[in-house]
């Protein structure tokens, strides 16, 4: 594949170079995916009105996310695993990303850690954080965060307890992965893939081995992991989180028009409908389909943001007309990681931001600020 004109193709390219349980990992959903393929599916369903002989000059993608500027209201969303897609994904993402000019997301569970990729950029990025048991632990992930001079933190409150991932189950995923007669015949077969961890140290969690109690190789972080979600997590460890990092803090898993009054009402600066990209609470809304009730309840006390079957600009810009200041993504960056590294993740960026252009420019609007529901149909 020579040409690559939309996130499909990344995709495809992607399933062909990574290993099968990274691959799976990414692109799959709890229990019987119904959650997953509705955030996709549900956009389709948002039909744009057409303008004609509209000036169409000097068209504008630039916005604030939190009070950031961006070049479009895009943010890199925080994944798991992501430098298992690629060797060193998280740095190469968060390089794409910082060339771009929007903002990227470092998860908990990332490979390479928070101070790994403050080393390798050269502005801030922002941190996604987990509730875990161990509040010693999570004090001490904070107090990383503000030293690597992260801008914001995206505090996630839907996972409580795991959602089962049947593909991940099936497949044994981990990190590094166990080299079952299975795994090993699948990895022969993405010789660039293997090539690419031979050369780099950064294969386990790269935030949590070495700094959690009795966390120091693989053996033991799976055990730890296993214990340390906290389904305990309430509305006033919010209130201690936020007191404790002291900077822009943005709530992540709202899917219920009274948790986002909550969230409002916490003194947090964003929310975040998602659903956790359907990995979660399988049988639950799209995220698309929260979100116009959200605004509606909250819009004018909290920024609200989205995220969840984002796959192209058009999704973007449908997402911003029913209120969203911003979107996140996952899949679409992971694709273009695992297909081609930080090319693959820039290609990806320049994918979502040409659709959106010119999806924009047909509906009549000039800048993205001015985008209302009413390019879409009733």
């Amino acid at each position: 594949m020579t040409l690559i004109t939309c996130i499909e193709d990344l995709r495809l390219l992607a399933k062909r170079r990574v290993p099968r349980m990274f691959y799976d990992y990414a692109d799959s959903g709890s229990w019987t995916e119904s959650t997953y393929r509705a955030n996709e599916s549900d956009f389709q369903k948002l039909k744009f009105r057409q303008r004609v002989a509209v000036d169409m000059n000097n068209r504008s993608l630039r916005t604030t996310m939190v009070g950031q500027e961006v070049a479009m209201p895009v943010a890199i969303a925080p994944t798991g695993l992501t430098g298992m897609q690629h060797a060193d994904g998280e740095i190469l993402a968060a390089r794409a990303a910082e060339k771009f000019g929007i903002p990227f997301t470092l998860s908990t569970m990332s490979i390479c850690s928070i101070e790994d990729v403050a080393a390798h950029t050269s502005k801030p990025f922002w941190f996604q954080l987990y509730v875990m048991k161990d509040r010693d632990f999570i004090e001490r992930l904070i107090d990383r965060a503000k030293a690597a001079r992260c801008s914001a933190l995206v505090l996630t409150l839907d996972l409580q307890v795991l959602g089962q991932r049947h593909k991940d189950l099936r497949n044994g995923l981990s990190a590094p992965p166990r080299l079952t007669i299975a795994n090993m015949l699948n990895m022969a077969t993405k010789p660039r893939w293997c090539l690419g961890m031979l050369g780099t140290q950064r294969r386990s969690f790269g935030n949590i081995v070495g700094h959690a109690k009795s966390v120091s190789d693989m053996s033991s972080l799976s055990s730890w992991t296993s214990q340390q979600f906290d389904p305990g997590l309430s509305w006033n460890d919010v209130e201690w989180i936020k007191n404790r990092w002291g900077g822009k803090l943005i709530i992540k898993g709202i899917m219920d028009a009274e948790d986002a009054r909550l969230a409002a009402n916490s003194g947090a600066d964003a929310l975040i409908v998602s659903n956790h990209g359907g990995r979660q609470l399988d049988g639950a809304p799209s995220s698309i389909a929260a979100l116009p009730g959200i605004v509606d309840a909250v819009g004018r006390q909290i920024e609200v943001h989205m995220d969840g079957g984002v796959r192209s600009g058009q999704d973007v810009l449908r997402a911003v007309a029913l209120g969203a200041r911003g979107v996140y993504i996952g899949r679409p960056f992971l694709y273009g990681l695992g297909a081609m590294g930080e090319a693959g993740v820039t290609r990806c960026l320049d994918i979502i931001r040409n659709e959106l252009d010119i999806s924009m420019a047909f509906c009549g609007k000039r800048d993205i600020q001015q985008v209302t529901r009413e390019i879409l149909l009733p």
